[in-house]
């Protein structure tokens, strides 16, 4: 991985253990895993409002970031980050969950909208931009029912995996790591076109 194309990832979640592996902290889960295999641990920065780690040297040098700002205020975090170490929105990726992608989904995009999600709202907010990458991460909604839909989106998101759905989750973080850890100067739309086919094994 070269640091000039990929500087900072960044996890969206909800800090606190009433809040952990929720539906809606599963950029958290990535991060977590990405750290305990590059044996990097998380430490408190208030500076950039938010739990951070590194893992690799020189040019290949990545940083980890979880906001401690709640998920609506995330954006806060990722700006203080971008204006602490000094990157370019172009070097940024951000995980997150998306209700409208079925659990084992998974969509790239390297710009758009917040699509209705408070997290990545915040963060086109105080970048002043749409034009960052976003990785997003299917957890499917909690009805197809619209009206039963709305009622019960905050439960949802803020429950837990059944154990079915954290053995297909687990699948799902291994192959977004996989493909972060190859990410190159060169290969971004490769790694795109593998994501967004992705297709969980025996599901």
């Amino acid at each position: 991985m070269l640091s000039n194309d990929l500087k900072l990832l960044v996890g969206l979640g909800n800090p606190g253990t009433e809040y952990h592996k929720t539906r809606h902290n599963v950029g958290f889960m990535v991060l977590e895993e990405i750290a305990r295999k590059n044996n990097c641990s998380f430490r408190e920065s208030k500076k950039i409002l938010g739990r951070t780690c590194e893992y690799g040297m020189g040019i290949e040098k990545t940083r980890l970031l979880m906001p401690n700002t709640y998920m609506n205020e995330s954006g806060k975090s990722v700006r203080s980050a971008k204006d602490w170490f000094n990157f370019e929105n172009h070097q940024l990726i951000v995980l997150v969950d998306d209700m409208d992608l079925p659990l084992g989904k998974i969509r790239v995009r390297s710009k758009g909208s917040s699509g209705g999600h408070n997290g990545l709202k915040s963060i086109i907010n105080h970048l002043g931009t749409t034009e960052f990458k976003r990785l997003k991460i299917g957890i499917g909604p909690p009805s197809y029912n619209q009206k039963e839909r709305k009622s019960k989106t905050v439960s949802h998101v803020l429950g837990r995996f059944s154990k079915e759905e954290f053995i297909k989750l687990n699948l799902i973080i291994e192959e977004i790591i996989t493909c972060i850890e190859s990410i190159t100067f060169d290969n971004w739309e490769k790694i795109t076109t593998r994501l967004n086919s992705y297709k969980p094994n025996n599901f």
